[in-house]
């Protein structure tokens, strides 16, 4: 579903690692803080702007909308929804749809388009504020190798407790070649892990829907 649109993308590893004013321990630190500097600050800490491109999220939407048969009276919940992008897309495809979202980031909901800026909650995964399959899908892209490993077993439960159906896309290797380039670019993930080591933990919570990888080839 995103793996094709992220793997094209060209980066320097060593650069990330060894810039004079934000080498990537310094690029963590402030990344961390989920503000600013991660979503608007400089490139050479995160996003280096995280705005809204017309188009540019629409084929995961459609994709997802294709996969889980949505229609104008489903429910959609985003977990990790950052400035509620997608689902923006998604409420734009499919008029009437019930859109909700939720992220940790303060700053990210307080910038977030001014169209779903309503149906955010600032919270955590690890306890989602909402009632056992009350939404017909609900998906994470991008967030939950970014827990802990204690955050990381109550969220997987909780996200497929609020769902009839659910997806979860997160970084992972398959090579030490790919392991090498996670570990220099990444500047929020905590969960290193393989995707046998994914699909142990899905099958540790009784998360048993569906999920994706994302590679850094």
């Amino acid at each position: 579903m995103l793996q094709s649109k992220h793997s094209s993308v060209k980066r320097d590893y060593l650069a990330r690692v060894n810039d004079g004013e934000f080498p990537k321990h310094i690029a963590a630190e402030l990344a961390k803080k989920w503000d600013f500097d991660y979503w608007d600050g400089d490139r050479r800490i995160c996003y280096g702007g995280y705005n809204y491109r017309p188009g540019y999220w629409t084929p995961v939407a459609e994709r997802l909308i294709q996969e889980y048969k949505l229609t104008p009276e489903s429910s959609v919940l985003d977990v990790g929804c950052g400035k509620g992008f997608l689902l923006f897309e998604i409420s734009q495809l499919l008029p009437g749809v019930r859109i909700a979202g939720l992220d940790i980031s303060t700053y990210a909901v307080d910038q977030s388009h001014p169209f779903v800026k309503e149906f955010i909650t600032i919270g955590s995964s690890e306890a989602l504020p909402w009632a056992n399959e009350e939404f017909d899908l609900a998906f994470s892209i991008n967030t939950f190798h970014n827990l802990y490993t204690f955050q990381l077993f109550p969220s997987l439960k909780e996200i497929k407790r609020v769902s009839k159906s659910t997806y979860v896309c997160v970084e992972s290797y398959r090579t030490e070649k790919e392991k090498e380039n996670l570990l220099y670019w990444q500047v929020t993930c905590e969960a290193f892990l393989t995707p046998e080591e994914w699909v142990w933990w899905f099958n540790l919570t009784g998360y048993d829907r569906d999920y994706g990888f994302i590679y850094f080839e």
